[in-house]
């Protein structure tokens, strides 16, 4: 079994006759989490015409698949990006592509030389997403004024994040506002049309991942933005 499989939506064709064109960029997306994070991610993809995105730009989200299937170390994950880098069947461009990955920083509570050594593995073309405590925090932004009528009036509970039940804080406030269990739901995907609301209130928390120990923590609606104003300047047949 192949090691990932690539989910893109690139140069999807209504006939084998239309051209295929090359795109100009690639951001490669490996995520921690199997479900949620792949259920959002693919959503993303979807809607990238509609979210403005440069028609010269692709986005694709590498699932892991087989023994890679449970990876979620941060150290292992980055070591994983990187040796799909170098697979040819990839396409990885070093010179202009970027492969993200995306995993949460809670377990790096009080272990702060632990999370900036993982921050070092980074190559020039890998970004780091880092949502502190998970992905769930990340998710909840997308519903309008949830940082202030959730968030930032729960703040210290959020970070703490200790079980309620058999789940985590932010996990069961998730499910208090959306209705959605997020490990058990695909229809968390169609959160990402509301990407624009979580950009706009992931700028009320730290994006800074270099001081993410200790502080709620999300810049995967950075990212985003950032692709999304990317203008792929390249000319065609350069």
């Amino acid at each position: 079994m192949t090691p990932v499989r690539t989910y893109t939506d690139w140069n999807k064709r209504s006939s084998d006759q239309e051209k295929q064109i090359e795109p100009y960029k690639k951001y490669f997306f490996i995520c921690e989490g199997s479900n949620t994070e792949v259920w959002y991610f693919k959503k993303l993809i979807d809607l990238r015409k509609q979210l403005g995105i440069h028609p010269l730009i692709d986005i694709r989200l590498m699932e892991k698949t087989g023994e890679h299937e449970t990876l979620s170390n941060p150290k292992a994950l980055i070591e994983f990006a990187e040796s799909q880098k170098k697979v040819t069947a990839n396409h990885f461009d070093s010179k202009c592509d970027q492969m993200i990955v995306v995993f949460d920083a809670d377990i790096y509570k009080k272990k702060e030389k632990q999370y900036q050594e993982i921050l070092k593995l980074g190559q020039k073309n890998t970004i780091f997403a880092v949502t502190n405590p998970s992905f769930e925090l990340f998710l909840l932004l997308h519903y309008e004024n949830s940082y202030e009528d959730m968030i930032v009036s729960n703040a210290e509970d959020v970070l703490a994040n200790r079980k309620v039940g058999k789940r985590r804080y932010i996990a069961a406030l998730f499910t208090e506002r959306s209705g959605m269990n997020p490990k058990e739901n695909p229809a968390i995907g169609e959160l990402a049309a509301n990407i624009d609301v979580a950009i706009s209130q992931e700028r009320n928390l730290n994006q800074d991942i270099e001081n993410a120990v200790g502080k709620l923590t999300s810049n995967i609606g950075k990212i985003i933005q950032e692709i999304k104003e990317d203008k792929a300047l390249k000319q065609v047949g350069e």
